[in-house]
């Protein structure tokens, strides 16, 4: 049996947690995966690197080659390695002591995460490398020796023996903007533009509409390529407006979308993130709709304790065309994060059904 293509669409948190579920496929499913990835980030060490060095910000394509590592304790080891972030240095403690203590809890030192604190707790001095992560400069000095950043990947996934492919969407960079209602809390009705994917994430306004800097971007033409060929291409989870919906505005990028014959997955969110407060579920759906009308979808995934009441997201989900699954998804920890093994247990059944 020939092996089924699977494209997932994403970036950050979300798109690791899919493709670790797709992971957990393999025993059962053959699957020939292949992440596309948003190449909009400018906060943290990843827009530092965008800022200072020219090139794709790197760490949501690390997050998927990390997602993608293989299982041999070479590659883990090489995987940690490229998550390794260097610490800043504590004021008055010798270099030598200094300890990577990792990011605080719901930081994302890439999307713009907290400042770093030193080992002791107290103000730490910073140098050039504080805050960056291992796998960021590689990736960038790799893109710089062989000029391409798809080769880059290939030889960064070779290093992780990564069972899967990562691919930007764009060879260059973008812009991210958004409308906003009520960005500034004193002027609830006023509507702004807020530039910058860190900004639009972190909004406290609603975001009324999105667009991308350059407008129509060039796509990656292997993505193109492995959208047409796919079986399966799934979207989400993973912030909507920064990671998932940037896919559908590159527009090389939605007519392979829309014309391949490739079935069609939407996995949703768990919670609303700062950018999507005021959004329910099924407006995620929505949305999908309003930035690409032509998208037909075959199947939503969605966690029941989540969704609440089934019926507008029901409603939303056949508006696309789908057919709504609900499965338990989520950690049991009760935190907003996707199990990536029950995500990939509710997943098999679905990307192993015949047409």
């Amino acid at each position: 049996m020939t092996a089924r293509r699977v494209v997932a669409f994403g970036g950050g948190h979300g798109l690791s947690a899919s493709l670790r579920a797709l992971r957990h496929c393999a025993p059962e499913l053959d699957l020939d995966i292949t992440a596309v990835v948003t190449v909009g980030d400018d906060g943290g060490s990843s827009g530092r690197l965008r800022a200072e060095r020219g090139g794709l910000p790197p760490g949501d394509l690390r997050q998927a080659l990390v997602a993608l590592a293989g299982d041999h304790p070479a590659t883990r080891r090489s995987a940690g390695l490229f998550q390794h972030r260097f610490a800043a240095v504590p004021v008055g403690v010798p270099e030598s002591g200094a300890t990577d203590t990792g990011p605080a809890a719901g930081d994302d030192p890439d999307r713009g995460g907290a400042a770093r604190r030193g080992t002791d707790g107290a103000s730490a001095g910073t140098d050039g490398l504080t805050g960056h992560a291992v796998g960021n400069l590689v990736l960038c000095g790799l893109m710089e020796l062989l000029g391409d950043p798809v080769a880059a990947l290939e030889h960064a996934g070779a290093m992780l023996g990564a069972v899967g492919r990562v691919l930007p969407m764009s060879r260059q960079p973008v812009g991210i903007e958004a409308r906003v209602r009520g960005a500034d809390p004193a002027a609830p009705d006023e509507v702004c533009t807020v530039s910058g994917q860190h900004q639009v994430a972190v909004t406290t306004g609603r975001v009324e509409s999105l667009r991308l800097t350059p407008s129509a971007p060039p796509a990656c033409a292997e993505a193109i390529e492995a959208i047409r060929a796919a079986d399966w291409l799934i979207f989400g989870p993973g912030s909507w407006y920064t990671s998932v919906l940037p896919h559908l505005l590159v527009p090389q990028l939605a007519d392979a979308i829309v014309s391949t014959s490739a079935r069609r997955l939407v996995t949703l969110n768990l919670a609303a993130e700062k950018e999507t407060l005021g959004l329910s579920v099924a407006d995620h759906l929505a949305a999908l709709h309003w930035y690409l009308p032509e998208l037909k979808v075959d199947l939503v995934l969605a966690d029941a304790k989540a969704v609440g009441d089934p019926e507008p997201v029901e409603r939303a989900a056949e508006s696309l065309g789908a057919r709504l699954v609900l499965a338990p998804v989520a950690v049991v920890d009760g935190t907003p994060r996707h199990d990536p093994a029950a995500l990939g247990a509710a997943l098999v059944p679905v990307l192993g059904a015949d047409r």
